[in-house]
């Protein structure tokens, strides 16, 4: 829960826009400021107070105990100008707090975080429990000095400025080893803990068990990612409490899957009562990965519990990221996040030098020239299978004629695959023209390089026909000169000469430029790959020099 806390009437706008904006996340307190802010000091995750910065550093000063359990909290002034991250940075999610509220309310964010400032991955904010001396290495990745990255699994983490040696170390593991003195030791969650237990299990007994399995392994339980059992028992008591106080999520799969998966240690015990002769073994290899503790019984007399350790190897991950038609302001926040999560990026090269700012410091850039598609998508599969934490960059839409379709049918299931829309080049050119995608339409690319000019030209006469306004995307290019006036003799078939036609070169780039013709007057030679050809339907027109479709065909029967 987000506390807000205001003095002024300038405040309480504020605070209330806020309010409204994140009902469910925020609660207003009332009353005298002091008495408000330790109300919500003590019963809220972060506050935002609309008070002036040295009144919140003197309300809060007696309040601070430990930058692990405080509240994150961020000052907003009375003019609404400016968010500030005061306390609680990465452990109190303040830094992240002040960009939402600034995002909502129209201001700026101050984040004065020293990794933040200069685009580091904090430590701390990776999502992974972290032990050791976090302040000592963030402070030498900041000061240059050689950091070793020691991971003995390939978690996909976001890019850091490792060095192969150094005097200051992060390791990943899920072992339990105790940091060094300049080291942090980062646990990722790979660790399975398959359980079985008899009915009335006490949860004790189960808590035991797995917390002991763990400890005699040499496995930290921080890296513990779930409890899995069989269907039969996702309600019995023991399991379930024992989950919940360990904090993880209780997973369960059906007796048909356990009884799938070969174990070392079957049994006729768990085949006669659920269905597979084994249950901890299989429900913690159903997913793959390597058996650490074979299957061993609690300690009671008689034992109600057994279970079994997995180490599931990291799984890579792969976000196919579409970077909108060319302007930054047309690049979503969640391709930004994306590319920020990535130590490795993957694209063409002029696509990567429109974002190469934005990528965090030891980034691995692999890029390449026009035409290497295929080898592009193999690359970054290959490259979270490692792993890795990958972006795979394309222009507008990375879904429309762009990378998504190489890369995922490269991918198979051992990889995290996740989509980030863009806008594409058709919808930014309609929103230069007008609204001429304001019914149906198609997209057609008029390229064939990879799909034969007979299937072109089958959709383009289905288009006509159709009546749908039709988008060519790489309508014309200087070894490709005749494709278009073709698929514009096709539509003239089916359309009146003054049918409005939409021309835009480089949507949203600084030498843009759009016009409104017909479908008699378009000179193809006007037309370059950089261009998209927009062509009205029936029912579209041109309105005060804008391209028009309308959202039905009312236009038709009313009189011109």
């Amino acid at each position: 829960m987000i506390g807000l806390i205001s003095a002024t009437a300038a405040g309480a706008a504020a605070r209330d826009r806020l309010a409204a904006a994140r009902p469910d996340r925020t609660r207003v307190y009332e009353g005298p400021v002091g008495d408000a802010v330790r109300a919500a000091f003590a019963e809220c995750e972060q506050l935002v107070c609309f008070l002036a910065t040295g009144a919140v550093v003197r309300l809060i000063a007696p309040l601070l105990g430990d930058k692990t359990t405080d509240p994150g909290v961020v000052c907003v002034d009375e003019g609404g100008r400016f968010a500030v991250s005061l306390v609680g940075g990465h452990g109190g999610g303040a830094n992240e707090l002040a960009r939402e509220v600034a995002e909502l309310l129209g201001a700026e964010p101050v984040v004065t975080t020293a990794t933040d400032a200069v685009g580091l991955a904090g430590l701390d904010t990776l999502g992974l429990p972290v032990e050791g001396a976090v302040a000592a290495v963030s402070r030498a990745l900041l000061d240059g000095e050689p950091v070793a990255l020691e991971a003995e699994s390939n978690w996909p983490l976001p890019a850091l400025p490792v060095a192969a040696q150094g005097a200051y170390t992060i390791r990943v593991t899920d072992r339990a080893v105790e940091p060094g003195e300049r080291e942090v030791v980062l646990r990722p969650p790979s660790l399975v803990v398959g359980v079985g237990a008899s009915r009335g299990a006490p949860v004790e007994e189960v808590l035991e068990l797995v917390e002991g399995a763990l400890r005699d392994a040499g496995l930290s339980p921080a890296s513990l990612a779930e409890l899995a059992t069989v269907d039969a028992k996702a309600d019995e008591p023991g399991i379930v409490r024992a989950a919940e106080r360990l904090g993880v999520p209780l997973v369960t799969y059906s007796a048909e899957e356990l009884a799938a998966v070969d174990v070392p240690n079957p049994s006729a015990a768990p085949l006669a009562a659920v269905g597979t002769p084994s249950v901890a073994e299989a429900a913690a290899l159903v997913r793959g990965g390597e058996l650490l503790v074979p299957k061993r019984k609690s300690a009671a007399s008689p034992a109600m519990a057994t279970c079994a350790v997995v180490r599931r190897p990291a799984r890579g991950r792969l976000a196919v990221v579409g970077l909108g038609p060319g302007a930054r302001d047309l690049l979503t926040p969640r391709a930004e996040a994306e590319l920020r999560r990535a130590s490795v990026l993957v694209g063409l090269d002029q696509y990567v030098d429109q974002i190469r700012d934005l990528l965090r410091p030891g980034t691995r850039i692999l890029e390449s020239g026009l035409g290497a598609e295929e080898e592009r998508a193999r690359t970054a599969v290959a490259e979270a299978r490692k792993g890795q934490a990958v972006a795979l960059i394309g222009s507008g839409d990375a879904g429309v004629y762009a990378m998504a379709s190489p890369a995922l049918a490269e991918a198979s299931d051992d990889i995290d695959v996740v989509g980030v829309p863009g806008v594409t080049a058709a919808l930014a050119a309609g929103a230069l023209l007008g609204a001429p995608l304001g019914h149906d339409h198609v997209s057609i690319s008029l390229s064939d390089l990879h799909t034969p000019w007979e299937v072109i030209e089958r959709r383009v006469r289905a288009a006509a026909e159709a009546d749908l306004v039709v988008t060519f995307y790489n309508p014309r290019s200087r070894g490709r000169d005749w494709q278009l006036p073709k698929a514009l003799a096709i539509l003239a078939g089916h359309r009146e000469p003054a049918t409005p036609v939409g021309v835009v070169r480089n949507a949203s780039r600084p030498d843009e430029s759009a016009r409104v013709t017909t479908l008699a007057d378009l000179d193809p030679a006007t037309v370059d790959m950089m261009t998209v050809v927009t062509v009205g339907n029936t029912a579209t027109r041109e309105i005060a020099g804008r391209m028009v479709t309308p959202r039905g065909y009312r236009w038709q029967e009313e009189p011109k």
